[in-house]
């Protein structure tokens, strides 16, 4: 099995059990909530989300398992929505279980599959979005170089009011930039 290797998780391609186990997993951050709320999907839904994600995979997206070094699968990352033209995705994440986020294996993530979209897959773009509550998110994009490109204002509508959504993005040469400042 092919692997992303991390310091304390890797990603790997995601099996039909994986996808249930994250499904049976799925607990929602109301702290740093998202603007996708799946309450009430079934396991068989799960199985709907494998083929899904069988059928697009390396065309349109690259979705890959987040794994914890045991081989617990606690999450999923993905480039979507590739555009080849444009050599530019978007960016998606999500950790599963609340006893696994916040303590690095995201922005571990987030670092590895960004490695891959800029190296292997030839990216000139990156970009992810988050609503405005989701400090989490802002912070790990932050601190994993991406810029603030801009703020929709009131876009989503979530939890009884409306919010900002936020968009980030990366380009190739400020991965380069980081990845050559971390050498020194």
């Amino acid at each position: 099995m092919y692997k992303l290797q991390g310091t304390s998780i890797y990603l790997a391609a995601l099996e039909r059990a994986d996808c249930r186990k994250l499904y049976e997993d799925a607990e929602y951050d109301f702290d740093n909530p998202t603007d996708i709320l799946h309450i009430g999907h079934s396991t068989e839904k799960s199985d709907e989300w494998y083929e899904e994600i069988q059928k697009s995979q390396g065309k349109t997206h690259v979705r890959l398992g987040i794994f914890i070094n045991d081989g617990t699968v606690i999450g999923d990352v993905a480039l979507q929505d590739i555009d080849w033209q444009n050599r530019s995705c978007s960016l998606g994440m999500s950790i599963e279980k609340l006893e696994y986020r916040n303590r690095g294996y995201g922005r571990q993530a987030l670092l590895l599959i960004i490695e891959y979209g800029f190296k292997n897959l030839g990216l000139e773009r990156i970009t992810a979005s988050t609503l405005d509550l989701n400090i989490s998110a802002q912070k790990s994009l932050e601190k994993s170089g991406f810029m603030l490109e801009g703020r929709e204002r009131k876009a989503v509508y979530f939890g009884g009011g409306r919010h900002d959504r936020l968009n980030y993005a990366m380009l190739a040469v400020e991965y380069q930039k980081l990845t050559e400042d971390a050498k020194k």
